[in-house]
């Protein structure tokens, strides 16, 4: 998949080049890619389809056919593998299923069963461990990248909406959204700690390139709580809009300096700055137009941390944000209904 939506986009495509290492979650370190080559966002949406988004030129290329109804997409480092969440086919299937997918031939592997509808997927800093998480259970399952096998489905007594891991790979942090807490899970041993009480209604999570502190986004109480992963103990909730029911997924992240995490409220249609540096936030950036406005949803930041790119699949957009003015640029259309992005470094 990966070689023909690098060539759709007009990248030259080498064996060197496809043997960078690609991360999908915010804050991981990663290897500098060559000045020649810009980053692509990988975006995976409900038709089925993956775009890749020049992101030089924010020129999308011709989608990529994989499966109907995807919710999620993770690359390993090795840029080898893309793993696709399809909780469409897991439901209709009766079954759980992440679907690999060979970036050098476009051909799927065989399913893995993860016990669990999959909404969203992280991969450790090693590539070695993907999580698979389900905002409507109580699990959070661990497979081998190497084998494509499930290790453990770690209960967390809560659903969990979303995940980070931090760039030392250690822990992972779920976020349990009914329970308004933060749970850290020990990738040594895939066992749980005590539960972080955080706000209400927390669906996203990311964590500080240098790995000191994780930002939650409390999309009930329209609130950014910082905690300290040196402590787990979580500091003072940053106000960044109205109080109101949010469904973004994953409308977080942060500059790869590590001095602004950005913010989507869906609600508001709007994009909040915080400066890390004094956990305030900044003024808000609108995301859509007057006449429609706007549904911003998930975010992702290129590794020059110069663009960040907002999905927006109410407009089926996805907005370019450039982060020296905070300023929305020209949308990309994208028809495929945008649900989930990954950058490559």
């Amino acid at each position: 998949m990966r070689t023909n939506l690098l060539r759709a986009a007009g990248i030259a495509v080498t064996a060197s080049a496809l043997a960078l290492p690609v991360l999908a979650e915010a804050g991981h370190a990663a290897a500098p890619a060559p000045a020649c080559r810009p980053a692509l966002a990988f975006v995976a949406n409900h038709d089925g389809t993956v775009t890749a988004i020049n992101t030089a030129t924010d020129v999308a290329a011709k989608p990529v056919k994989v499966a109907f109804g995807l919710s999620s997409v993770a690359i390993t480092a090795d840029g080898r593998t893309a793993y696709v969440g399809n909780p469409w086919a897991s439901q209709m299937a009766a079954s759980s299923y992440v679907f690999p997918v060979n970036a050098a031939t476009d051909k799927p592997g065989k399913a893995i069963d993860v016990q669990t509808v999959p909404t969203g997927i992280a991969i450790t800093p090693n590539g070695k461990t993907a999580y698979v998480f389900s905002d409507g259970t109580r699990t959070v399952t661990a497979f081998s990248t190497a084998t494509n096998t499930v290790i453990k489905a770690i209960d967390i007594k809560q659903s969990s909406a979303a995940i980070a891991i931090t760039p030392n790979g250690k822990t992972a942090y779920l976020v349990n959204q009914v329970a308004g807490t933060v749970t850290p899970v020990s990738t040594a041993t895939n066992k749980p700690g005590s539960a972080i009480k955080v706000g209400a209604g927390p669906a996203a999570i990311v964590v500080t390139p240098n790995g000191r502190t994780v930002y939650v986004a409390n999309t009930i109480a329209g609130t950014v709580t910082p905690i300290s992963t040196a402590t787990n103990k979580p500091g003072n909730a940053i106000k960044i809009g109205p109080a109101g029911l949010n469904w973004a997924t994953d409308p977080i992240a942060v500059t790869p300096d590590g001095r602004t995490v950005y913010v989507a409220d869906t609600t508001a249609g709007t994009v909040t700055p915080i400066s890390t540096a004094t956990n305030t936030a900044l003024r808000t950036i609108r995301i859509g137009t007057l006449v429609t406005a706007g549904w911003p949803d998930q975010i992702a930041i290129t590794p020059n941390g110069k663009t960040a790119y907002v999905l927006d699949p109410w407009d089926g957009t996805v907005v370019p944000i450039r982060t020296a003015t905070n300023t929305a640029l020209t949308p990309t259309k994208d028809p495929g209904i945008p649900m989930a992005i990954a950058i490559t470094p």
